[in-house]
């Protein structure tokens, strides 16, 4: 039988590892296009480059799973590649009572989930930690990283492409034609049939999706969240990651402070709704992007029972001084003076027509094209254990692998 003739769409980190995964491990020939000139040109170049252990999610949950298994594969292959990858620490600081109680629970979750050494400290052993956070007591999560997930985009790029793989970029997919014993695939620069596509869209899941019939719902709904860049004078502030706890109330975490593997040192993000789903420039508005968001119903029912939150992220959107205030919860001793504006990120965040967030993932289509409607956070770090997952996923569609645990 001939090699299967495959393609991913989008080249983030999520769809660059599916094609990686699928030209190294199986009989296929791989393409994979990317509407830019560059992989990782969005999310996965946008981001904080914090490699999560897994302090947060449901155990036993997919995003539990596949968050843990995904930072093992990522730890090997950046060794491999000789990539900037730092274990710098973690702590998620507790500011009073009602915090501390949910720090237990968040630290029972932790530990169902395998987190390696993660435990409670006090206020005395926070302070040996960190020296300049406060708090009553934290989690302190020892193997927490950072690393260049762009850089990692890269080095998986280049073993699909050792594989006998192809990256086509400046290949924005048109429209998708999903008839006969075939996919047909369009771009500007022509058209291609495969036997199998796998639509990694990101901040555009939703309209590929829509290209073949699919239901608009789950809507992606772009939040951009702004970094602030802390002089390098003050740097020594923090060893690792001072993070929040996480609020029940608050649909998103809040400011939290990060190191980066270039040393800097970053204050954010915050989340508020983006004016383009693309829109890193802060005056740039694209009015299609605008228009989906707020005529979606599911927005106003989302933005209606969240009215704290978005008193909070407007005041961190507009007042820089705000932004710093919240992260000094935290850090007291940082000052304002000298902190700059930093990157723009914007999130794909997957809302449906009630207005809720949808945090697990969504993958739809056929035995001959596979969506990945929603890959959630913490999806850069899971990146190699998702592409296990869906090229799994895709090959049992297709009765290429039996039912059961993701091929690996």
């Amino acid at each position: 039988m001939s090699a299967l003739r495959v393609a991913v769409v989008g080249g983030g980190i999520i769809g660059t590892a599916v094609a990686r995964h699928f030209a190294c491990h199986h009989d296929a020939t791989v393409t994979l296009l990317e509407k830019e000139d560059r992989l990782a040109a969005h999310q996965t170049g946008h981001n904080s480059g914090v490699v999560h252990a897994g302090l947060y999610y449901e155990p036993g949950s997919l995003k539990a799973t596949l968050c843990r298994r995904g930072v093992d594969l990522l730890h090997g292959f950046v060794a491999e590649h000789d990539i900037a990858y730092e274990e710098c620490g973690k702590v998620v600081v507790a500011l009073d009572d009602r915090e501390s109680t949910r720090l237990d629970a968040l630290h029972a979750r932790a530990v169902a989930n395998g987190v390696p050494d993660v435990r409670v400290v006090g206020a005395d052993e926070l302070h040996e930690i960190e020296p300049h956070a406060v708090g009553v007591r934290a989690i302190h999560s020892p193997h927490t990283a950072i690393v260049d997930f762009p850089a990692v985009t890269d080095a998986l790029a280049g073993e699909l492409t050792a594989a006998g793989g192809t990256v086509r970029l400046g290949n924005e997919v048109t429209w998708l034609d999903d008839r006969g014993g075939s996919v047909r695939v369009g771009t500007a620069r022509g058209t291609d049939e495969f036997d199998l596509v796998i639509v990694c869209g990101g901040l555009q899941s939703d309209r590929l999706a829509a290209l073949l019939g699919e239901p608009t719902d789950p809507r992606i709904v772009p939040f951009y969240g702004d970094y602030f860049l802390v002089p390098e004078s003050q740097r020594n502030l923090v060893r690792g990651m001072v993070y929040p706890v996480p609020d029940p109330r608050y649909p998103f975490l809040g400011v939290h402070l990060t190191r980066r593997v270039d040393g800097a040192l970053m204050l954010g993000p915050n989340a508020f709704l983006s004016l383009g789903r693309e829109s890193y420039e802060r005056r740039r508005v694209v009015p299609r992007d605008v228009r989906d968001a707020i005529g979606f119903p599911g927005f106003w029912r989302f933005a209606a029972r969240n009215l704290p939150a978005a008193v909070r992220e407007t005041r961190t959107a507009v007042s820089p001084a705000r932004f710093v205030a919240e992260a000094r919860k935290y850090v007291p001793s940082l000052e304002t003076d000298g902190v700059v504006r930093g990157p723009r990120g914007v999130r794909a965040q997957a809302m449906d027509s009630r207005g809720r967030l949808v945090d697990d993932f969504v993958i739809t289509g056929t035995d001959r094209i596979v969506h990945v409607r929603n890959a959630p956070s913490p999806g850069a770090t899971s990146a190699l254990a998702i592409a296990e997952h869906i090229v799994a996923e895709a090959l049992r569609r297709r009765g290429l692998i039996p039912e059961g645990p993701a091929d690996r």
